[in-house]
């Protein structure tokens, strides 16, 4: 695969990943409307599939009606959940860099596995500890399953990019000497490199 292509199917995996991430950050600005329609909608026309699942509509009930009531008597509290949003829609941008130019920028990819693989042991303590129900852990759980994914292919793909411009072999070993690296000035494929 050349270098053009291996560029653009880390593109498209970052693109995954930063949909997600900007979906993610949306919703959780209109939290207590989204959960109060998936009520409504649960016990409607949903109601078929969901009498079979009592364990998640009696959930959605018990998120929604709480919502509803802090909101009324302390709307502040929303402020907390458009700050998670905000932490979202900012950690998407900084994708932005690998996006342009992932071999110089790979450490980003790296920070996003990790905080991929932090959102397991968070579920596990904090889940408890706010009365979460445990199934839900799975599902909180697979955000960073899910995330991590397309972001470990993204970085396999920029390593085989890397090699492919300093003409060394793809995969573990030694590195290549520093006159076969791009410049800084540089990009892995030639072009002028991103301001960062």
């Amino acid at each position: 695969m050349n270098e053009t292509a291996l560029l653009r199917r880390i593109r498209v995996l970052l693109l995954i990943f930063v949909v997600g991430l900007i979906l993610s950050g949306v919703t959780a600005f209109p939290l207590g409307v989204e959960a109060r329609a998936l009520d409504r909608f649960l016990h409607g026309p949903g109601w078929p599939a969901a009498r079979h699942l009592p364990f998640l509509t009696s959930w959605i009930d018990r998120v929604s009606a709480g919502l509803t009531a802090a909101y009324a008597r302390a709307p502040y509290l929303a402020y907390g959940t458009d700050w998670l949003a905000y932490g979202h829609l900012s950690i998407a941008v900084a994708f932005w860099g690998p996006y342009r130019e992932p071999v110089r920028n790979v450490w980003v990819l790296k920070f996003g596995l990790i905080a991929c693989a932090g959102i397991i042991p968070l579920a596990l303590i904090c889940a408890p500890l706010r009365d979460i129900p445990l199934w839900w852990i799975a599902v909180d759980s697979s955000f960073g399953v899910f995330g991590a994914i397309p972001l470990y292919l993204a970085l396999r793909l920029t390593r085989r990019l890397e090699a492919a411009a300093s003409g060394a072999p793809a995969g573990p070993g030694p590195a290549a000497p520093s006159s076969a690296r791009p410049s800084p000035g540089h990009s892995a494929i030639g072009s002028p490199a991103a301001p960062w």
